[in-house]
Order: structure tokens, then C-alpha cells, then sequence
């Protein structure tokens, strides 16, 4: 294991952190109805496979005329209508040469037919039908194969794939009315420090009002978590070690905010430090540098710095990484854009920038940090309008306009 003393990058502290966890939580079933507004936001924990093939059955993509191609060799051609077949209707009646079947979109196509004239090409014959031209796609045009989607056991969504609508669409289309996702991780949240009240009440000299425990609660449940809300933890040992028993009872993962550098009042690390045989890093990044970590009865605790833009992004970072693997969930690809303007990063630590994305005349993604100051520790208010964390190299000490960055996106 690394020395506490040394300074690790990104990575190598994330899958440290990540190897805190004993595997994803389990699965259980789900059905879609009643259900489907709890299952947005769902993993999958099975792959989910087509019952059958989709669609099910050659069916017409137009409203139109099911002929047999070879009766269209002499336009324009003129043909008996021996049928209709209407969406949802079992019928298949035979066709012979020169005959067709009236037929509208997701009808079943007659097993004699081979092609689909749209009514637009005709003039709407009722008995008799005058096809004026052929469909340009030839043989098999505007017939919908039976399978062309997926066929029967192909997997339409993988486990580890987030329930959306589009996905639960795919899903309903495969034929099933449940799924098995993952159980909702349970997270414990709660901020430390003696300066900390809880929104609307009065400020004291030096006292500040507490807001990571709100933000980290809800980016939380954005996550897929149940997210649960400690009080305040004062700066007191023994009342440090009631919160975390009762943080860590029932969930699977802690998450402190505050204590975790090297000050005198810095509770977080001195009773995690001498009562679970914590550890605590320096992570080559900014903000976020001080990080923590320990097992609590058993339970996962990660600490995070105070200030609220460290906290904020440490937690994108670190406990979101720790919540995709207790979700098994495939991470999101990061996206790219370029800096919409210019500014200065600490060489040899990955700098992490609040930015709002736009696209320019040019039809680029464009990232602009949210407040003057980039990524200052403490300026909460910056997140607030954030799409996405732009992320600087460690050799980099300086962004230029128009240089292209990697993005998390965090909306």
C-alpha cells in the first residue's frame, strides 16, 4: 500500500477506494408497471434478451398496396384488389398474379406478397388499383422483416445498462413486463465542524450555513442511491463515534464532509485515524487534495474535504466511483470540448474546473468555467450553473482558448 505521505494520482487513489466495497449489491425484480417511475434510473443487474424477434412478424412500414413484385414489369400496372388487412388483423389472404391486398402501416404482410407499394404511388383503387410507379427500393421495399430489430435471446440491454425511457421502451418491445435491477445502494451523509448550521437558521461570528450535506444527499439520489441525512457531527470525539455508529448501521457506504487535512480540530482524521486505523491521502488533484478513507463496523467510510466545491467534486470523483461499483453500472463516457476561454492550472495536479457547455458558431462544445476563479475551494455558488467537471492535465499549468479538454459531465 502506498505511503500516507505520498501523493497519489486520481486513479490510483479512485481503485483504492473502489477496493473498499465487497461487491455490488444484490439484485431484485422489478415490474415495470406500476413501477416505471421507480425504475428510471435502475441498473440493470441481467442482461435483458428478446423473448422473440422484433418485430415479431414482416409487417408494413406505409400505408399502401402489398403486391407481388413481378407484377410491377409494366408500368403502369393495374391489379385486383382481392383483400385489406388492417394493423392488429391475423388475416393472410392469398394473392395470385396480378392481384394485391389493400394493407395499412403494421399490418402483417400476406405470406404471397414480397413488397409494399405506398398509396401515394397509385390512385387508390378500391376494386381495381392503378400502381403508376415502383418503389424505388425495389423488391422487399417498405416491408418491415420479421426480426430486422433484433432477433429472438439478442440482447437489447446489458446489465449494467441505467434504466431510461428510451431503454425501457427497448425493454417493453423485448416482450417483458420486469426486469432485475440492483438494490438501491444506501448512502449516509453528513458534515462535520463546529462552524456549520443548518440553513435558515443564524449565523454566528464565524459560523457558515452547512450545504454539502443537501448537495451531496441529492447528486446521491441523481446516482440511484438512497441517500440518508446525519446532523452536523460536532468537533467532539465522542460525539464523532455516536454519528458514525449511526451512520454506519444499515448502509452501505459513509460519506463524511470536513476534518480530513492536518489541522489541530481536524476530527474526521484523528478518530478515524486512531479508532478504525484510517487512511489518509494526498491526491495529486484541485480542488480536493486531503482525502480519507476507513471501515466503520465494517462499513465503507469515505472523507471528503469541507469546502464545498472540494467536496462537491471529490464526491463526483471518488464516491461516484465507489457507487457505479456497488451499482455494477458501465461508467459514462467522458465527453469532449474545447475552453471557451483561458486560464491558469498548478502544474502536477489534475485540475478539475466547474464549466458550463455550449456550442459556438463553429457547432463545437464549448466549456467555460462558472466563476471567475475556476475551480476555488469554497466558491459553492459556481456549481450551481456546472454542467460538467473540465479536467487539466498534471504537466499543464496554463489553458489557452480553444485547447481541447475531457469533461464529466455531473447533470
Amino acid at each position: 500500500m502506498p505511503d500516507p505521505r505520498e501523493l497519489l494520482t486520481l486513479e490510483q487513489y479512485r481503485d483504492e477506494v473502489r477496493s473498499l466495497l465487497p461487491g455490488p449489491t444484490a439484485g431484485e425484480t422489478v415490474p415495470l408497471e406500476p413501477d416505471l417511475p421507480a425504475l428510471l434510473g435502475r441498473v440493470l443487474a441481467e442482461d435483458v434478451r428478446a423473448r422473440g424477434p422484433v418485430p415479431a412478424f414482416a409487417n408494413s412500414a406505409m400505408d399502401g398496396y402489398a403486391v407481388r413484385w413481378a407484377d410491377l414489369a409494366g408500368l403502369p400496372a393495374r391489379l385486383r384488389v382481392v383483400g385489406e388487412v388492417p394493423a392488429g388483423s391475423p388475416a393472410d389472404p392469398a394473392i395470385g398474379p396480378g392481384e394485391c391486398v389493400r394493407i395499412m402501416t403494421g399490418a402483417p404482410v400476406p405470406t404471397a406478397a414480397d413488397t409494399v407499394v405506398p398509396v401515394e404511388l397509385t390512385d387508390e383503387g378500391v376494386d381495381v388499383v392503378t400502381i403508376g410507379s415502383a418503389p424505388d427500393r425495389g423488391t422487399g421495399a417498405h416491408v418491415r422483416a420479421a426480426g430486422e430489430d433484433v432477433a429472438a435471446g439478442d440482447v437489447v440491454a446489458p446489465a449494467g445498462t441505467t434504466l431510461t425511457a428510451a431503454v425501457l421502451g427497448a425493454v417493453a418491445a423485448a416482450g417483458h413486463a420486469e426486469v432485475v435491477v440492483r438494490a438501491r445502494p444506501v448512502v449516509a451523509i453528513a458534515s462535520t465542524g463546529d462552524e456549520l448550521v443548518a440553513p435558515g437558521g443564524d449565523l454566528g461570528r464565524g459560523q457558515i450555513f452547512e450545504s454539502n450535506g443537501t448537495q451531496l444527499a441529492a447528486r446521491a439520489m441523481q446516482l440511484g442511491c438512497v441517500a440518508r441525512r446525519g446532523p452536523v457531527v460536532r468537533d467532539d470525539g465522542e460525539a464523532f463515534v455516536t454519528a458514525l455508529d449511526a451512520l454506519a448501521d444499515g448502509s452501505d457506504l459513509v460519506v463524511l464532509t470536513g476534518g480530513v487535512s492536518v489541522g489541530a480540530y481536524d476530527i474526521a482524521r484523528e478518530v478515524l485515524s486512531e479508532r478504525a486505523g484510517g487512511t489518509f491521502r494526498h491526491v495529486r488533484m484541485q480542488p480536493g487534495k486531503p482525502q480519507g478513507w476507513a471501515r466503520w463496523r465494517g462499513t465503507p467510510v469515505l472523507a471528503l474535504p469541507g469546502n464545498p466545491v472540494s467536496a462537491a467534486i471529490s464526491f463526483e470523483v471518488f464516491g461516484r466511483a465507489m457507487i457505479d461499483a456497488l451499482l455494477a453500472r458501465s461508467p459514462e463516457r467522458p465527453w469532449r470540448a474545447v475552453a471557451g476561454t483561458s486560464w491558469r492550472s498548478p502544474g502536477g495536479r489534475r485540475q478539475l474546473v466547474p464549466v458550463a457547455l455550449d456550442t459556438d458558431d463553429q457547432g463545437r462544445l464549448v466549456a467555460t468555467p462558472t466563476h471567475r476563479r475556476g475551480s476555488a475551494s469554497h466558491m459553492v455558488t459556481s456549481l450551481a450553473g456546472a454542467d460538467g467537471l473540465a479536467e487539466v492535465p498534471e504537466d499543464a499549468t496554463e489553458v489557452s482558448a480553444g485547447d481541447l479538454l475531457t469533461i464529466r459531465r455531473v447533470r
